[in-house]
């Protein structure tokens, strides 16, 4: 039998890559075979995503997105397409929170949270349909949070998009199935990034997570790795509508002492 985990000559692309978690997860999907296309809004981010890519002897596409436009998700689609000829794997990572008591959080913020978030994630699924069931082996994954399973304090907007977001994943995997396209999600723990770093490095919130996570400690980037690896590869031809947590135990936790 060969390597049901190879993703040599498999194409990916990878939304919201500049940094944390996307950034990794491209890396790391280049680093086992695949071709991806990192991209997100800012160009000398995307730039030097795509060189670290290409370090790893792998063919990428220099190509900008703003997953609040479905032109612009439309237009990398098409690059895409255009530069490989298919698209075997959709990796969904653009996000961003804010922490602010609900009573008083503006709705033009939650609205604009959500219009990343998870319309952000929709629009990609959207455009990406065609390439992804033409492919025969289509993977989605998108980037859940513990947040889609439980609330954190004043950051309702975030958790609920992320609730939102694993809702999607689920609904996309059985209408989907029958096309030949797995939609799975990952749920991160905490893995401090620049999105988060300020939230949980050396803060009373902080030690409480780590409080509550069994291994006592934050997780690493790289930890992420192996379950994307999975999910967009041939050993995934039957798992579809799952989300895998990557958490040292968060979600399984009761009492810790």
């Amino acid at each position: 039998m060969g390597n049901a985990l190879d993703l040599t000559d498999r194409v990916a692309v990878v939304v919201g890559a500049t940094s944390g978690i996307g950034r990794a997860l491209a890396v790391g999907l280049a680093e086992h075979g695949a071709h991806v296309v990192p991209t997100g809004r800012r160009r000398s981010c995307v730039e030097e995503v795509c060189r670290s890519i290409e370090e790893k002897g792998r063919r990428t596409l220099r190509q900008t997105v703003d997953v609040k436009s479905r032109e612009s998700i439309d237009a990398l689609r098409d690059a895409v397409t255009g530069h490989f000829g298919h698209v075997d794997i959709l990796l969904n990572a653009a996000g961003y929170t804010i922490k602010h008591p609900i009573a008083t959080l503006e709705e033009e913020h939650w609205s604009c949270l959500m219009d990343t978030n998870l319309n952000g994630a929709l629009r990609a699924c959207q455009s990406f349909y065609g390439p992804l069931k033409t492919s025969g082996r289509g993977r989605v994954i998108n980037i859940a949070s513990l947040g889609s399973y439980l609330a954190f304090h004043e950051v309702a907007a975030y958790c609920a998009a992320k609730a939102g977001l694993l809702s999607l994943t689920r609904s996309l995997a059985v209408e989907w199935a029958c096309d030949g396209i797995s939609v799975n999600a990952i749920a991160p723990g905490i893995f401090p990034t620049e999105m988060n770093v300020g939230l949980v490095a050396d803060t009373p919130r902080g030690q409480e997570l780590l409080m509550r996570t069994p291994m006592r400690r934050f997780g690493r980037l790289e930890e992420l790795v192996g379950v994307a690896v999975l999910l967009a590869s041939d050993s995934a031809s039957f798992l579809t509508g799952q989300c895998i947590a990557v958490d040292g135990g968060y979600l399984a936790s009761g009492v810790n002492t």
